[in-house]
């Protein structure tokens, strides 16, 4: 059999990669326990900078790994860019959705796609390595005795890094805030660093997920804890992201602090699915 051609190489610090057509010739790091079957589920909107590098690093961490980008049609080529990655790596999946339909919807699309493939479990985070692939095995250990683990920011050992004042206060007042209107025990609520096991999400009332956008994050947690899952929280460093621009505005900002007592005045009145 002739090999497939290698795409040019690309380098992510002093690591080179490679992707060549319809098969996986990326070297795995080695691992002394057999991980979960996990799928990575990555939202990208405009991140063509770095889908490339993310989805490398990503693919490092475990052979029992892979990748889907969900992406809302960015016009800076990024479809493109997860198509030919899908392509080129067995490993890499791409969904192109017709429009911006938001990091919550994206976020339950790849549980549904996950799901449907029989993934045992499924990692959350975003594409601009603010979340740092390299924690992706602490929270798939931590996974084995528990439903979900959250990358935090907010329980000893964790912190942000590049970020100002005014950023670090409002994120810890918005993490305060959920905390006390949901009675939720999790420090870090707004993390979007997650791993969930999929048979925890297979109980969760998905449908009813009221929120597309960022305030998801919060109403997951919630339903999470109402439904009595086994929650923890592992230390990382979130850092500002490499290249881009932040998609979060300050309407989703406004939305996410009007959703929280949504959530708890409809927990009141028995409304929803829970």
């Amino acid at each position: 059999m002739t090999a497939a051609t290698p795409l040019p190489a690309f380098a992510v610090g002093n690591w080179p990669c490679w992707f060549s057509a319809g098969r996986r010739i990326l070297p795995a790091t080695p691992q002394k326990e057999t991980r979960l079957r996990t799928l990575v589920v990555i939202p990208t909107y405009n991140e063509i900078d770095n889908v490339r590098p993310m989805a490398f690093d990503v693919l490092q961490q475990h052979v029992d790994i892979d990748v889907l980008f969900v992406d809302d049609n960015s016009p800076d080529g990024t479809p493109e860019a997860v198509r030919q990655l899908a392509a080129d790596e067995s490993r890499v999946h791409a969904l192109i959705r017709p429009s911006r339909l938001g990091l919550g919807s994206a976020y339950l699309a790849g549980f549904d796609f996950a799901l449907e493939r029989d993934y045992e479990a499924v990692v959350t985070m975003d594409a601009d390595f603010s979340h740092a692939p390299r924690y992706i095995p602490a929270l798939l250990d931590q996974l084995r005795d528990r439903d979900i683990v959250v990358g935090s920011r907010y329980v000893r050992g964790g912190g942000v890094k590049n970020w100002g004042l005014v950023r670090r206060w409002f994120s810890r007042a918005a993490n305060l805030y959920t905390r006390l209107l949901l009675w939720i025990p999790t420090r870090d609520c707004t993390a979007g660093f997650r791993a969930y096991r999929s048979e925890a999400l297979r109980r969760l009332p998905l449908d009813g997920v009221l929120s597309s956008g960022y305030a998801a994050l919060e109403e997951l947690m919630y339903l999470a804890h109402k439904v009595g899952f086994k929650v923890d929280e592992v230390p990382i460093i979130f850092e500002g992201r490499r290249a881009g621009e932040s998609k979060i505005s300050h309407r989703e900002i406004f939305h996410g602090l009007c959703h929280v007592p949504l959530l708890r005045v409809r927990s009141l009145f028995g409304i929803g699915s829970l």
